[in-house]
């Protein structure tokens, strides 16, 4: 058999021997596992890398189970029916086409299996409840703590 490395005949000591003793071809060898492996941990790390992508698909699951317990008593917001299994998240404008809204709260209600997938949200009775219940969820919105900033004028700023 032959080296791989300098091209000599050698005894193999073992049968997936491919590399002679020489410190030379030994030193080749090493190279190569070590370039092998670093090769295998760039791959995991790249397929463990969370991208984006993942962190949005992420924020949409907490952002829909946000919009469903905050719903939980509400009917479906297209149709007014009450909604007996599952509850969906439903944008008003879709997630996809109005991206700088995706996770807004006032554009995802919850709705019906129905309403949501197999009508593609039934826009038309969708935006006719968000006028009617306007004045409901307003109140709604009100209710919540606000918050006070302090504004800090220059002159107390820079003294």
């Amino acid at each position: 058999m032959r080296c791989k490395n300098c091209k000599e005949k050698f005894e193999p000591a073992r049968f997936n021997m491919k590399y002679c003793l020489k410190d030379e071809c030994v030193r080749v060898f090493v190279e190569e596992v070590k370039a092998k492996q670093w090769k295998k941990t760039k791959q995991k790390m790249q397929q463990d890398l969370e991208t984006i992508q993942d962190f949005l698909n992420m924020t949409q699951v907490i952002v829909n189970k946000f919009i469903r317990l905050r719903d939980k008593e509400e009917n479906c917001i297209s149709c007014g029916k009450h909604i007996n299994g599952v509850r969906h998240a439903s944008h008003y404008l879709s997630a996809g086409g109005h991206s700088s809204i995706r996770f807004h709260e006032d554009n995802i209600w919850v709705s019906c299996y129905k309403c949501n997938v197999m009508l593609s949200g039934n826009q038309v009775e969708y935006r006719k409840a968000l006028i009617k219940d306007s004045n409901k969820r307003r109140k709604r919105v009100n209710k919540r703590p606000k918050t006070r900033t302090k504004s800090i004028s220059s002159t107390r700023c820079c003294r």
